[in-house]
Parts: structure tokens; C-alpha cells; sequence
């Protein structure tokens, strides 16, 4: 009997907003750090459209700019969850989205263990809260958008309504979307076995 890969069990939390927005995610363990951002960006329902970073303590990973030279961050094509988890000792990450709008976004990793031979990965188990719009303004500007949203007296009401077409529920969630983006992602990345080539003609 094969051994089933390790997984990884991830509770994701954005920080300061109301309500809040939660995932839990099951990712496997060797997962690139990009392959992970993209995890994030799925499950949360950001539209991956800014800079974004991953951070144990002080070092983080994201897409280098040779620009920043040194003080930038790792390729974070080169490294993978088990490779950070190892060298850091982190059981907490901290997720960077938007250097602009500021979200923060808490990776706590709550277990790791083997993975279900029968499933694909990631995976994701629970979600609660809506992602905030692009481009909102961070945590305050989401604030003001939302009670601006629910106040038809107030100055923004109108303009933000004609945005959204007065339908944002911060509470509503398409899981099931999520579940097949996921699903999606983790039928791209499984390993495919290399086909044997032919034996050279004589």
C-alpha cells in the first residue's frame, strides 16, 4: 500500500471586517507557495489583479522584482508549504493582498495528516462571509462601503448602488463556485506520469 500524501488543514481569516470572512481549506502539504496565493485568491474571492505576498516571521514570498534586489521577496515558485513549515517552524502565515487596500489575511495551520487517496486537492471544507469588492478602500473604505449600501439617505448610497446594482450580500457565498474553481486548480496540478518513450529503432 502506497503512503497517501500529507495534507495540510488551513483556517483563513481576513482581518478587521465585519462580517467576517473565514475559510477552512485542506491544501497538500508540498504546495507550492504560488500555487497557494492562488488557493487564497480562489477561495476567498479576490480577483488576483495586485500584488500579494506570503509571510512566516520576517521572510516572505511572492513574485520577485529585481528591482527590490534583496529586500524583496523569495520566488515563491521555488518554495512549498512543507519547505516553510520546515525551515520556519511557522504554524501561523500571514497572507498580504493589495499592498494599496492593506487586506491581511491569518493562516493558521490547524493539522497536518494524511490526505484521502479517493479526493482531489484543495479542498475547501467550511466558508462564512462575503470577500470585500476590489479596490473598496481596505478594511475602513469596506466599512463605509457597506454602511453606505444599507442607508439610502446616505451621500454614497446611490453611486454605490448603481456599482453593485444594489444586490451585495456581504453575508451570501457561492460555495459550490468555489468548490469547482478548487476542483479545477487541483485536477491542473496533479502529477501526471511521464509516458514512456519509445525505444530507439535499430
Amino acid at each position: 500500500m502506497t503512503d497517501t500524501p500529507p495534507v495540510v488543514h488551513l483556517k483563513v481569516v481576513l482581518e478587521d471586517v465585519e462580517p467576517a470572512v473565514i475559510r477552512r481549506l485542506i491544501v497538500p502539504l508540498d504546495l507550492r507557495m504560488d500555487r497557494l496565493h492562488q488557493v487564497l485568491q480562489v477561495a476567498l474571492g479576490w480577483t488576483n489583479t495586485h500584488l500579494w505576498e506570503l509571510r512566516a516571521d520576517e521572510t516572505g514570498w511572492g513574485v520577485p522584482d529585481p528591482d527590490w534586489g534583496f529586500d524583496g521577496p523569495l520566488d515563491a515558485r521555488k518554495a512549498t508549504l512543507r519547505e516553510v513549515i520546515e525551515d520556519t517552524g511557522a504554524r501561523r502565515l500571514l497572507y498580504l493582498y493589495d499592498f494599496g487596500d492593506g487586506w491581511e489575511h491569518t493562516i493558521t495551520l490547524e493539522r497536518i495528516g494524511p490526505g484521502d487517496p479517493a479526493a482531489i486537492y484543495p479542498m475547501l471544507v467550511d466558508a462564512s462571509g462575503r470577500c470585500p469588492p476590489e479596490d473598496v478602500g481596505g478594511p475602513f473604505g469596506y466599512a463605509e462601503f457597506l454602511e453606505a449600501m444599507a442607508d439610502p439617505a446616505h451621500e454614497r448610497h446611490g453611486e454605490l448602488c448603481e456599482w453593485f446594482d444594489d444586490t451585495f450580500d456581504p453575508h451570501a457565498i457561492d460555495i459550490a463556485e468555489i468548490q469547482q474553481e478548487l476542483l479545477r486548480l487541483g485536477r491542473k496540478w496533479i502529477r501526471r506520469p511521464r509516458r514512456k518513450s519509445a525505444p530507439p529503432s535499430l
